[in-house]
C-alpha cells in the first residue's frame, strides 16, 4: 500500500466519495472462504478498494455474471509457445491468465543473459504481471552441450531485478543431493525466496534430500502418488497441463478420490503450443477440465489464483479484496471458464494487441544455428546381433521407457523399419560436429522425417525419420532457415520458420497457428499416433534429467544412473 494515498483511498473504501470504477451486480469469489457473493467491486488507482455496495464514475452493470480473480499460470516457458511473449499474452490474456512465472531457461540455453532481457524486454509494458525465475541449470546436467554456462556469480548480478523472484526449476537433482559447490551456490543466493524444482521420479530417500535444500515446488509429478509423496514433504505442486505432458486428470482425480486438501496444489501449462492454446485455452483449460472431473469449482478457482500466489509470497494478487491488485475475471458461465472479459489493474484489456516485435536483423538473437554440416556416415548406428537399446515413447507423457530390442539391420548398421525410428542430435552452438544417434518406437513417422532447433534444453538440432535422406535433408532445411520446425517426405520441406533463438517465430501469430495445423496435419498423415505430439514430444528426447533414457550429441544417456549407455 502507498500510504500517501490511503487518505482517499480510505474516504472511497468508506463510500464517502465515488471510485473511479465500479463493477455493479456481479457473482463474486471469495477465495478467502469459499463463497460467491452478490457485490459491486470498487477500483481506483488499479486497486481494488472495496467488495459491497458501491457507486463509481463509471459503471458497468455485469448482469449478475460471475467474478472471479485473475488466473496465474505458476510455471511456464513462454520460448516453447513459438511466438514473442506479447503475441502469447494477447492470447492468453483473453483466457483469463494475468500473471505468469516464467522460467526463460530455453532462451538461456542459447544466448545466456541476453535471452534472459529478451524475455524481460518484451514484456515490460504489457496489461499483465510477468515474474521470472532465473534458470539454475544452463546446461541442464555437466553431461550438456548448450550455448551458454549460466553460473551463480552471472546470476548474482541481476538477482535484485524487481521482477525477477528467485530460482528456476532445479533439473539437476543429482547436483543438488550431492552438495556440488556450483548448486549450492545457485541455492544459497536465493535462500530466503522461492527455488522451483523439477523432480520427475526420485526415490523416497533423493526426495527427501531434494526437499531438504529448501526447493519449494515441482511439476513434474505424473501420478498422484508420487504428487502426494512431495506434499507430504511441504512442497507446492504445480499441476501441469502442457501440450506434450497433461497430468491434471491423473492428480487431480486422486484429489477427489482422496478429499485431500487442495491449497498446496496450483496449475501451470509448462510447455504449451500456440495452437493448443487458442483450441483449448490457458488455465482456463485447467480449471475447466478439473472441474469435469469433479473437483469443487471453488477449490479449482483457488488452485488457479490465491494458492499460487501465496507460493510465490505475492500479497497484492490472487484474491478480489480490499488492497489486491484489480486483475479480475468476469465469467458467463463459472463451471465452463467461459469469460466475457478480463481486467488488469482495473483495466479492460479487450481492446489491447501485441505490437510488432522490433528486432534488427543483426540481433545476436538471430543466426543462433551454428551446426557443422553432417553427411550420411554420422547417421550410421552399428548394432549387434542381440537386443540394443531403445527410446520408448510412451503416449500423452514427456518421460520415456528404455527397452530391449532386437533391431532391424543391415551390414551391422540399424535400418529405420518395422516400428523403429532414426534420431539423431547435433550440436548446433559451436561447430563441434558432435552427433548422438539411437533407436525410438512409438514415434510411427514413415516415408520421411521430422527436425527441430527446439530441443529441451541445450536446443540442439534433433531429427528422427525413416530414412537418412530425408533426415539430412530436415537438418539442411533448418540450417538454412535459421532453425525452426521442419517435415521433410521424399526431399521436399514443410518448415515453419524459428529466427529468434531457433525458438520463436517473428510472424503473427495466426500464420504460426496455421502452419502447425498444417505440419500437425501432415505428420499424422506420416503415421506420427494421436498421443504423440511430433514436435513437443520430439523436443524432450534430448533432455537427460527426465527419465528414463534420453539422447545428447555426445550418446544415449540413462536418467536413472545418470550416466551414458555404451
Amino acid at each position: 500500500m502507498d500510504y500517501t494515498k490511503y487518505p482517499a483511498l480510505s474516504r472511497i473504501a468508506r463510500g464517502e466519495v465515488k471510485a473511479h470504477t465500479v463493477l455493479k451486480n456481479g457473482r463474486v469469489l471469495n477465495v478467502f472462504t469459499g463463497e460467491i457473493l452478490r457485490a459491486d467491486i470498487a477500483i481506483e488507482d488499479g486497486l481494488i478498494v472495496g467488495v459491497g455496495d458501491y457507486a463509481g464514475e463509471h459503471e458497468v452493470d455485469l448482469g449478475g455474471q460471475y467474478v472471479v480473480p485473475g488466473f496465474i499460470d505458476a510455471h511456464l516457458h513462454m520460448e516453447s509457445t513459438l511466438v514473442t511473449p506479447p503475441r502469447l499474452l494477447e492470447n492468453t490474456i483473453r483466457c483469463g491468465t494475468t500473471t505468469y512465472i516464467v522460467d526463460p531457461h530455453e532462451a538461456t540455453n542459447v544466448k545466456g543473459w541476453d535471452g534472459i532481457e529478451f524475455i524481460l524486454n518484451q514484456t515490460e509494458d504489457v496489461p499483465a504481471n510477468v515474474y521470472v525465475m532465473l534458470p539454475s541449470c544452463v546446461p541442464a546436467t555437466p553431461f550438456e552441450m548448450a550455448g551458454c554456462v549460466y553460473t551463480a556469480e552471472e546470476m548474482a548480478k541481476h538477482a535484485d531485478h524487481p521482477r525477477i523472484l528467485g530460482l528456476g526449476e532445479v533439473m539437476d537433482y543429482v547436483s543438488v543431493v550431492g552438495a556440488e559447490p556450483g548448486m549450492m551456490a545457485k541455492l544459497d543466493l536465493f535462500k530466503g525466496r522461492v527455488s522451483d524444482g523439477h523432480a520427475p521420479g526420485l526415490s523416497e530417500k533423493d526426495l527427501t534430500a531434494y526437499a531438504l535444500a529448501g526447493i519449494a515446488t515441482d511439476h513434474e509429478g505424473v501420478t498422484f502418488e508420487y504428487a502426494r509423496a512431495e506434499r507430504r514433504l511441504g512442497m507446492h505442486i504445480h499441476v501441469r497441463e502442457g501440450s506434450a505432458a497433461r497430468n491434471v486428470e491423473t492428480i487431480v482425480r486422486g484429489l477427489v478420490e482422496s478429499g485431500m486438501d487442495t491449497s498446496g496444489f496450483s496449475f501451470c501449462t509448462d510447455d504449451k503450443h500456440i495452437e493448443d492454446i487458442r483450441r483449448e485455452g490457458h488455465i482456463s483449460h485447467c480449471i475447466r477440465k478439473a472441474i469435469a472431473l469433479g473437483l469443487e469449482p471453488v477449490k479449482a478457482y483457488q488452485m488457479a489464483t490465491i494458492n499460487s500466489a501465496r507460493c510465490y509470497g505475492f500479497k497484492h494478487l490472487g484474491a478480489i479484496a480490499p488492497g489486491y491488485q484489480a486483475d479480475l475475471v468476469v465469467l458467463r458461465d463459472l463451471e465452463q471458464v467461459d469469460v466475457s472479459a478480463v481486467y488488469c489493474k482495473g483495466t479492460d484489456t479487450a481492446h489491447w494487441h501485441a505490437p510488432a516485435l522490433e528486432l534488427p536483423a543483426d540481433s545476436p538473437l538471430r543466426g543462433t544455428i551454428h551446426a557443422a554440416s553432417v553427411d550420411a556416415s554420422a547417421l550410421c548406428l552399428p548394432v549387434s546381433a542381440g537386443e540394443s537399446d531403445v527410446i520408448g515413447l510412451i503416449p500423452g507423457q514427456i518421460v520415456t521407457e528404455h527397452r530391449r530390442a532386437v533391431l532391424p539391420q543391415e551390414n551391422g548398421l540399424f535400418v529405420a523399419r518395422d516400428g523403429f525410428n532414426k534420431l539423431a542430435v547435433i550440436e548446433r552452438h559451436h561447430e563441434t560436429g558432435a552427433v548422438g544417434v539411437a533407436a525410438i518406437t512409438g514415434f510411427g513417422l514413415r516415408g520421411g522425417a521430422i527436425a527441430s532447433s527446439v530441443s529441451h534444453d541445450s536446443h540442439n538440432l534433433l531429427v528422427t525419420g525413416d530414412n537418412d535422406a530425408d533426415m539430412l535433408c530436415a537438418v539442411e532445411e533448418l540450417r538454412r532457415v535459421g532453425g525452426g520446425y521442419t517435415i521433410v517426405a521424399d526431399g521436399k520441406a514443410l518448415t515453419l520458420p524459428l529466427p529468434i533463438l531457433g525458438l520463436i517465430s517473428d510472424r503473427p501469430f495466426e500464420e504460426v497457428d496455421a502452419k502447425l495445423h498444417e505440419m500437425l496435419a501432415q505428420a499424422r498423415r506420416m503415421g506420427v499416433p494421436e498421443g504423440i505430439d511430433p514436435f513437443l514430444t520430439l523436443a524432450f528426447l534430448a533432455l537427460p534429467v527426465i527419465p528414463a533414457v534420453r539422447l545428447t550429441p555426445r550418446g544415449l544417456f540413462d536418467v536413472e544412473t545418470f550416466s551414458f549407455i555404451g
